[in-house]
């Protein structure tokens, strides 16, 4: 007799609620190994690979591509014996298989006349036998007629959205036609938001049934033709969205990382009474350190820019004056200090601005922090940040250099007390040794939590972090 397991959605770390499931690795009947690559999830901070838990064989998948899902709640059961002999009433089937079977046969019967009141969501699959677990879970339409395996589980009320794997005609039984629209209600639920008109996609599925994929190809063309008209080619931060007005403009569900960031900078803005000091530095000599590094045969294996000084200047900045390095503990109404940095580094990425951290920067001399800073980028670029980096973090460094940028005045991070902004560095006229000289400057800027920091301390850090790019010899004398 089979012995099924089941798998709930763990939390991913640092204390997440919910997931995104982005891509199963497996299917139904698919034979699997422990530790073998099950799905890949989408959380609040990261990308993550989720392994198998069991030997075995998969039954069923409980939840769709796009679904988002709560932790502890089950995703996939299993067959952890399947060579053991099952009731043939009682056998796992394939999910796909099954419904499409079933929905097949029906529609080649004859419809039957429409009664007087409304239809059923999906129509009537072919009643099990009395001794099925399934016919003693009625329907949610009330029928009392469920699919072999597809009938309400216990806590099915706390996925969401619905996930039952029913399939049904593009409207009620009274709606549809002599060739019935075959697909899944979380399909049809994909559709609508996309704003995709299932008689007009081609289906891919068997027994001719609309798959995930199927709507959203035909949403993604449906962008492609209203950005063509609009823009005249195609926008990556579109692909997405969906039209409801023909194209004339396109919305973007907010999710994942975009919807973490907007949760956590609006607390941060309404939580933490911000102020932001500026300051304006020759960064001349740094710029003539960053071009003897890239010569040094020690660093030609770390990438040399001048985001590698500002940081080592900040984390000199925190051991001279280590009160910034602190967070607000509303609860306790207590102010944390802490004994440690975890230097957080803002990178934009395909999924939004991540800010991950390095782990006790401040232990690490210049050429460690060289290779944490790279290591740190390429793997957020590439949406491979673990999320234990993506938490922690003390304090951190905004770099807008880059885009062109002088300056800003950068939001906290929940959780910390102070941010900077590292600006463009240009060619200007500056006065240096009473001479007007064409040297290189920047623009500097830190926002401080005012609960906690004072002006003055602020600007002593900030003036400091400014001394040590003017000057990176000053970085000996306080190291």
């Amino acid at each position: 007799m089979p012995t099924i397991e089941t798998f709930h959605m763990p939390d991913a770390g640092e204390g997440l609620t919910e997931a995104d499931i982005v891509t199963w690795r497996v299917a139904p009947g698919d034979t699997v190994e422990v530790n073998q690559p099950l799905v890949e999830i989408e959380t609040a901070k990261s990308l993550v690979e989720l392994p198998c838990p069991f030997d075995g064989v998969v039954v069923r998948l409980l939840a769709q591509e796009g679904d988002t899902v709560e932790v502890g709640v089950a995703i996939a059961e299993f067959d952890v014996d399947p060579d053991g002999e099952a009731p043939a009433d009682d056998a796992p089937v394939a999910q796909d298989a099954v419904a499409a079977e079933a929905v097949v046969e029906e529609s080649a019967a004859p419809a039957p006349a429409p009664a007087p009141a409304a239809a059923p969501e999906a129509p009537a699959a072919p009643a099990p036998a009395a001794s099925s677990p399934a016919a003693s879970s009625p329907a949610q339409d009330g029928s009392g007629a469920v699919l072999v395996g597809y009938g309400v589980k216990a806590g099915s009320a706390q996925r969401r959205p619905r996930r039952d794997g029913a399939l049904d005609p593009i409207g009620g039984a009274d709606e549809a036609s002599e060739y019935p629209v075959l697909a899944k209600p979380p399909v049809r639920k994909l559709a609508r938001e996309l704003g995709v008109d299932l008689t007009t996609v081609t289906p891919s599925g068997p027994g001719g049934l609309v798959t995930r994929e199927d709507v959203e190809q035909a949403a993604q063309a449906m962008s492609a033709r209203s950005l063509a008209t609009y823009a005249g080619d195609d926008q990556p931060w579109l692909e997405s969205g969906y039209s409801k007005d023909g194209g004339r403009s396109t919305r973007v569900p907010v999710r994942s990382v975009r919807k973490r960031t907007a949760e956590a900078m609006v607390k941060s803005a309404f939580t933490a009474p911000h102020v932001t000091v500026f300051h304006t530095a020759d960064v001349t000599e740094t710029m003539h350190l960053v071009a003897r590094l890239k010569a040094d045969r020690e660093f030609q294996d770390v990438r040399v820019t001048p985001l590698l000084i500002v940081a080592k200047a900040l984390l000199l900045a925190v051991r001279r004056h280590p009160e910034i390095n602190a967070s607000w503990d509303d609860e306790a109404q207590e102010i944390v200090y802490k004994h440690f940095v975890n230097l957080g580094i803002a990178a934009s990425t395909p999924r939004g601005l991540l800010v991950p951290n390095i782990k006790d920067a401040h232990r690490l001399p210049l050429h460690e922090l060289a290779a944490e800073i790279g290591e740190l980028t390429a793997l957020a670029r590439e949406n491979r940040t673990p999320p234990a980096a993506l938490s922690g973090g003390t304090i951190s460094i905004t770099n807008v250099g880059p885009l062109g940028i002088d300056t800003g005045t950068p939001i906290l991070n929940p959780g910390e007390s102070a941010i900077l902004a590292f600006g463009a560095i240009r060619e200007q006229p500056w006065v240096h040794e009473g001479e007007i000289k064409v040297r290189w400057v920047t623009q500097l800027a830190l926002s401080f939590d005012h609960r906690l920091v004072d002006g003055e301390l602020g600007a002593r850090v900030l003036a400091d972090v400014g001394r040590v790019m003017s000057d990176p010899s000053q970085g000996l004398v306080w190291g």
